[in-house]
């Protein structure tokens, strides 16, 4: 039975959140989540429990500004309802963007067309205090144009089996990366990574063969050899959750959906 024919609307999300506090998006019984605290929220103002489904599983740490979801709810409210209410109940570092009631064959994950992360390195001799938590710290050079040579041979579809992690549940390790830019603004560098979808820790391995292609501890071929392999072992260091951003997703055009909320030109 759909959501309709049992009296319910569907209503579309977008949430932004610092993950610090959190282990990871996805409720868990001992331990404090994003989508347990948005659960509680939505359903205070939506007079009975709710569960949500979201574009994407963030790890513990891991950051969202444009992460979209779906709710069911017999009871109606108006946009500025939701956005009011929601955000009343929500916790300091979880705040909903907006809503749009959508119809019963709107899904949240498995309608999700693209996907985007953004990953920020603070790349300095001193750890940046301010920050702490919300970007990636590292102090040794990095060499943008070496990273940025080693990314263009990971576009396209292939089999990312050695950029996963070890336990990894996806049935399908192929995944079409649409896009991996890699800019500059004094200590700052970011990756802009977009693909139809992506594995378990899968931006985080590409940061981490990118950085050590970019400090000079491998050749520009690296990254390609690691993809090539299939083979995790060979993928090195997995990079910390703090730098890491789920950035925006898209949908069909038909849906109506606000556009993804503007990612700063720099950090």
């Amino acid at each position: 039975m759909t959501a309709a024919a049992a009296g319910m609307q569907r209503y579309a999300a977008c949430i932004e959140y610092c993950g610090m506090r959190y282990a990871g998006w996805q409720r868990q019984k001992h331990a404090p989540t994003v989508q347990e605290a948005v659960e509680r929220a939505i359903g205070r103002v939506a007079d009975h429990p709710v569960t949500v489904i979201a574009a994407g599983r963030t790890d513990s740490g891991v950051h969202g500004i444009g992460q979209v979801l779906h709710f069911d709810t017999p009871n109606r409210r108006e946009a500025v309802s939701w956005l009011r209410g929601v955000n009343t109940w929500l916790p300091d570092d979880i705040s909903l963007i907006w809503t749009r009631p959508v119809g019963d064959e709107f899904h949240a994950r498995f309608g999700a067309i693209e996907r985007r992360y953004r990953y920020v390195i603070c790349n300095r001799e001193v750890s940046p205090s301010y920050l702490h938590g919300r970007v990636t710290w590292f102090r040794w050079p990095l060499d943008i144009e070496r990273m940025r040579a080693a990314a263009t041979s990971l576009l396209g579809r292939h089999d990312f089996s050695a950029y996963r992690a070890a336990g990894c549940q996806s049935k399908n390790p192929v995944k079409d990366l649409r896009r991996l830019e890699i800019d500059q603004c004094g200590q700052w560098i970011w990756f802009d990574v977009a693909a139809d979808g992506f594995l378990h820790h899968m931006v985080r391995n590409l940061v981490g063969v990118l950085v050590a292609i970019g400090q000079g501890e491998a050749p520009v071929s690296r990254a390609r050899e690691v993809l090539d392999s299939r083979d995790r072992r060979e993928g090195g260091v997995t990079f910390p959750p703090d730098g890491l951003y789920f950035a925006a997703v898209d949908y069909a055009p038909e849906f109506e959906l606000p556009a993804p909320p503007p990612v700063c030109r720099f950090w």
